[in-house]
């Protein structure tokens, strides 16, 4: 199988297994470490300090000034950034993935819905209604790949006296931090991490309500019993991130300048400029994407999100660049990046090519 949906998840970095199998472990291997972190005794102080050094690794890849709350993962986090800030008028882009669109229609039914151009991409001088309480963009589109002009968006938040919340699940550890925001929300599944955690970075001085309630851990704001393997899990796959970014990134273009050559006859969905280059979003008229996702069984891609795999509803993200609902059904996703090889890409171009060309499109 050669993986191609890294937008979905990304593969487990072995060296994230590794740190996670002591907190694993049962009490016959002396690496054990299954205390309760919020215990106080001699083992629960160990497994604490191992959550703190994880949330310092994760906080490196964050704004500076500025608190790390572990989550379950970016949709817990997301809701927690929404719901904790009370009642607002909110603004959010059209091309949200779902943990924000459908968290904010369910706390603003009149919420306002910033469009995107045909490029994917939210103008800085979009209007946004006065009395706006919250404005919501991702920093880069989870089927697209448009890295969005968050800084600018935020100042423009600020200016009217409203906060602003990004969505870093895609770009973190491949971006900078989002500047300027006031709360950032990421999954460590997303950056060779283990599923199962996230984060809410909240900027100091602001003030949530807790979502979950209980025994108040992560500063009252999420409580429960944290994984102590999950959190090293997820650290160390951030302090990966951090000292391979510019290989990381090196070796994505690379990809990306392959698979434009290897892919021609396809049209791309998206800014070609203004994109993260490991996210390839692809349309051909007439492709029956069900039947080249049954047909290429030995390939891993995509037709859209995962979250909304097998609604049968067009992709709202193709649908706010313009594209007609049948448009929206002929694009495929291909995902790419540390551990995808050359000739992987290569592969897998082809037998997809193929089944298309056997479509006769």
């Amino acid at each position: 199988m050669i993986y191609l949906d890294y937008q979905a998840t990304t593969p487990l970095a072995p060296e994230a297994r590794a740190a996670m199998l002591p907190w694993l472990a049962g009490p016959e291997d002396p690496r054990a470490g299954y205390a309760n972190p919020h215990s106080p005794h001699r083992p629960g102080r160990g497994a604490a300090t191992a959550v703190e050094a994880a949330r310092a690794r994760v906080a490196a890849l964050l704004p500076p000034g500025g608190r790390v709350i572990f989550t379950s993962g970016a949709t817990e986090a997301l809701n927690l950034a929404v719901a904790g800030l009370g009642q607002r008028r909110l603004a959010v882009s059209a091309i949200e993935h779902a943990a924000v669109l459908d968290t904010a229609r369910f706390h603003d039914p009149a919420l306002t819905v910033l469009p995107v151009g045909a490029d994917g991409l939210v103008d800085p001088d979009v209007p946004i209604p006065p009395g706006t309480g919250l404005v919501a963009v991702m920093q880069v589109n989870n089927e697209i790949g448009t890295v969005q002009p968050v800084a600018d968006l935020a100042a423009r938040a600020h200016a009217m006296g409203a906060l602003f919340l990004c969505d870093a699940v895609q770009g973190a550890g491949k971006l900078a931090a989002p500047e300027g925001a006031d709360l950032v929300a990421i999954s460590a599944h997303k950056l060779h991490g283990p599923k199962g955690i996230g984060a809410l970075w909240v900027r100091d001085g602001l003030d949530l309500a807790p979502l979950v309630h209980g025994g108040g851990q992560e500063s009252g704001l999420r409580s429960g019993t944290l994984s102590p393997a999950l959190c090293a899990g997820f650290g160390v796959a951030a302090a990966l991130c951090t000292s391979l970014w510019k290989s990381d990134g090196e070796h994505v273009d690379d990809l990306w300048k392959q698979a434009l050559g290897l892919f021609e006859g396809w049209t791309l969905n998206g800014s070609a400029t203004q994109r993260w280059h490991g996210n390839l979003n692809l349309r051909r008229p007439g492709l029956d994407v069900g039947r080249l996702l049954s047909e290429c069984r030995t390939v891993a891609f995509s037709a859209g999100s995962a979250c909304a795999s097998g609604s049968g509803r067009p992709s709202h993200v193709l649908r706010a660049l313009g594209l007609s609902d049948r448009d929206t059904k002929t694009a495929i996703r291909i995902g790419f990046g540390r551990y995808t090889r050359a000739e992987e890409l290569e592969e897998a171009a082809a037998v997809l090519n193929a089944a298309a060309h056997a479509q006769g499109v």
